[in-house]
């Protein structure tokens, strides 16, 4: 089983940026389909992006042109890029591996807070 350690989260201002990565302790070359999510205080966790195997990707509409996806096979890590942050995108954020729907992986979390 694959074990994935989020990492990046904490307190930024609105406007600002952060980048978070995902470590996994196994190769995720073979796993289909690598994500972030995100939950908020009171609100159900969501899609915020996703990548395949072969590059492709997928995001929340409200996040779309302010946050890229990536993946490094060699290093085993999956980022996130988030630009022009914003008080809504305050929520941990999980990091999800997904494998052809025969098994699903979740992170323990690393909080994002945006504020001024």
């Amino acid at each position: 089983q694959v074990q994935l350690v989020e990492s990046g989260g904490g307190l930024v201002q609105p406007g600002g940026s952060l980048r978070l990565s995902c470590a996994a302790s196994g190769s995720i070359f073979s796993i289909n389909r690598m994500g972030w999510y995100r939950q908020a205080p009171g609100k159900q966790r969501e899609l915020v992006a996703t990548i395949t195997s072969g590059g492709s990707t997928n995001y929340l509409n409200s996040v779309k042109g302010r946050f890229t996806i990536s993946r490094d096979n060699a290093k085993n890590t999956v980022y996130l890029q988030m630009n022009t942050l914003k008080p809504e995108d305050t929520a941990v954020y999980y990091c999800n591996a997904n494998h052809e729907g025969l098994w699903s992986t979740w992170g323990k979390g690393t909080l994002v807070t945006v504020s001024s």
